[in-house]
Parts: C-alpha cells; structure tokens; sequence
C-alpha cells in the first residue's frame, strides 16, 4: 500500500490510498460532507446500490462470488437487511470496496464506486470530488513527464560525453562514417546489455511491435542509471579499460544502482 494522498472537496479533506496501484477514495472522509445521520451501511443495504457494485464486481474481479451476490441481492431493500464492508467483502470477495484499520484506517472505495457514492452525498458534492480528483491526477502525470524529459535530456547529453570519448580513444583516424557508426553502435550496446541485459537488436526481436526503440521503454529508474554508467564508461574508455572488462563493471554497477534506485521512497514517489 503506497503512500496516502489528500485531495479538498469543498473544504473537506479526502485521503486517496493505492491497493494493487489503483487509487481508493475515504468513503469515511466523504461521510463528514453529509447533512445528518448517514452511515456507509445506509448505503449498502440499497437494492440499486448492490446491482452497481455487483455489475463492477462482474467486471473487474473474475473471483467475484455470484452465488453470495444473489442472496445479498435478494435481501437489499428489506425493513431487516443489514450489511457492512467486512461482511460484503467477505461474502462475495469484492475488491472494490475496502475497510482498513491502522493510521489510515476507515472504508475506501474504488474511484469508480467511490464517485457514485458522492452522488448519495450530493450531485454537487460529487461532481467537485471529480474534478478535484481529476487534478490530482493531471498534477502527477505532469510531474513524471518532467522528470521522464528531464532524465532523458541528461542521458542525451551523457552519451554525447560516451561518444567524444569513443571518438578519442577507440576510433582510429582515416575511416570511413559506416566504420565509425558501427563502433558507436557497438559501444552503446556495451550500456544496453549492461542495463537491459541484450543489445537494441535482440530488443527489437523480442518486441517487432513496440514503439520506440530499447530506451523509450526504460522506467525513470533504468534512465537515471543510463545516465550515470555512459558517464563511466566514457571514463573507462578514456583509461583503455577493455570492452569486455568495461562490460562487467557497468553491469554490476548498475545493478547496485538499481537496487538503491527501486528502494528510495523519494524515487518511488514519481512512479
């Protein structure tokens, strides 16, 4: 379970959990919104709100319990129909709704159902949750797509470095621009076995279909480590370290970087 988040809905302060990478909403936060005594179980025990939550079930949750539903089903509505969160999860094993202990403990939602249970809130209520939602995603997309640039602009400018010193030190005078580009080639796959474990060739094999090239598709992690080991390797190159040996110091390298690099909560933040 990642981090909490908050987001303000009318002056109100909403939390945001991930389960499994999909964002939740405090359906006990949204509660505080509502004019009188209202309860999540007030909620439940509406037939139209179990036909919702179980059309959801049926499909995202491919062990969700039909055979509970429909008894659920068949009581919601009735004078002495009572059901919790616990009681719901367990019997159909729903993954939409959630009811946590700890410090940010309370009942979450799916956004899905979470949205549709603003509704019982108030149709203003509900559409201020959407949009305010709305921005907390727009603002995350925002920051990973700077920080994607960015780390791409500095491995551009570190293998600019990684060329000059392939220029200086491997490349021989008087050849031809073929020779030089295969060397290049060459010396860049030394970065992307190293990292990738196979060269851009076997990559391509491997994905006829995918956009871009090996590079394109490294996470935020694999470029910070990129961009570090050509700035090694220049170095190495510069110090007449042999390829193969250069190759089994830039992939313990970045190994240990990215060992560091996936338990740094600062890094996990932008994911």
């Amino acid at each position: 379970m990642a981090k909490n988040k908050t987001i303000n809905v009318q002056g109100l302060e909403i939390t945001i959990l991930k389960f499994e990478n999909q964002d939740y909403i405090s359906l006990t936060n949204m509660l505080e919104a509502k004019d009188g005594d209202f309860f999540i179980s007030d909620w439940l025990r509406n037939r139209n709100t179990v036909e919702f939550l179980g059309i959801w079930e049926s499909i995202y949750n491919p062990n969700f319990n039909y055979g509970e539903f429909a008894i659920i089903k068949s009581q919601a509505g009735l004078n002495n129909y009572k059901l919790s969160v616990k009681e719901w999860v367990a019997k159909t094993n729903a993954i939409g709704l959630k009811a946590t202990a700890g410090r940010y403990g309370g009942t979450y939602a799916h956004k899905d159902l979470a949205f549709e249970f603003g509704m019982w809130i108030s149709a203003e209520f509900k559409i201020y949750l959407i949009k305010e939602f709305q921005r907390l995603k727009e603002d995350e997309n925002d920051r990973l797509n700077l920080t994607w640039n960015l780390n791409r602009t500095l491995s551009k400018i570190n293998y600019r470095i990684h060329t000059d010193a392939i220029k200086q030190t491997i490349i021989p005078e008087n050849i031809t621009k073929e020779q030089a580009h295969f060397i290049y080639a060459n010396e860049a796959d030394v970065l992307n076995v190293a990292l990738f474990g196979k060269t851009a060739k076997q990559w391509r094999a491997e994905n006829p279909t995918a956009d871009g090239n090996i590079r394109d598709q490294a996470t935020i992690e694999q470029l910070l480590v990129l961009a570090n080991i050509e700035s090694m390797n220049a170095e190495f190159i510069r110090m007449e370290i042999s390829q193969s040996d250069r190759l089994l110091k830039l992939n313990q390298i970045a190994i240990n970087q990215l060992q560091s690099l996936t338990t740094n909560p600062n890094i996990q933040k932008l994911n």
